[in-house]
């Protein structure tokens, strides 16, 4: 499965890679790019204005068609905010929550989401 993901501060980077799956970072210079197969995308958590470049990316072209789901990176300490990115792209392009995760997650975050994938199919 393709991982879409945007990552500000490297984190989601770092959760990312770990996945060992084929990737694209979404970034200002390739936010309009569209993708021809499944993927999943991987959030950071920030406010609306940061991370409009998600909106973007998912806008272009027939990019929704092909989002299956999305998982989140956060800080608990941020309580009821936490992962707030992931939940609100979720419900908005009504596809499922896989998984939302401190930083740049550890290695039970990346089993987690992988079986999560294996779900859709």
């Amino acid at each position: 499965m393709l991982v879409v993901f945007m990552s500000l501060t490297g984190q989601t980077r770092k959760f990312v890679k770990k996945l060992g799956w084929p990737s694209l970072e979404i970034t200002l210079d390739n936010a309009f790019i569209e993708v021809d197969e499944p993927f999943i995308f991987v959030a950071p958590t920030y406010d609306k204005e940061a991370t409009d470049l998600i909106a973007d990316f998912l806008e272009t072209g027939q990019n929704t068609d092909y989002l299956k789901g999305f998982a989140g990176s956060g800080n608990l300490n941020f309580n009821h905010l936490y992962c707030f990115t992931a939940k609100d792209y979720a419900r908005d392009y009504k596809v499922p929550l896989l998984h939302l995760f401190e930083f740049q997650g550890m290695d039970p975050d990346v089993e987690r989401l992988k079986k999560e994938v294996e779900k859709l199919g």
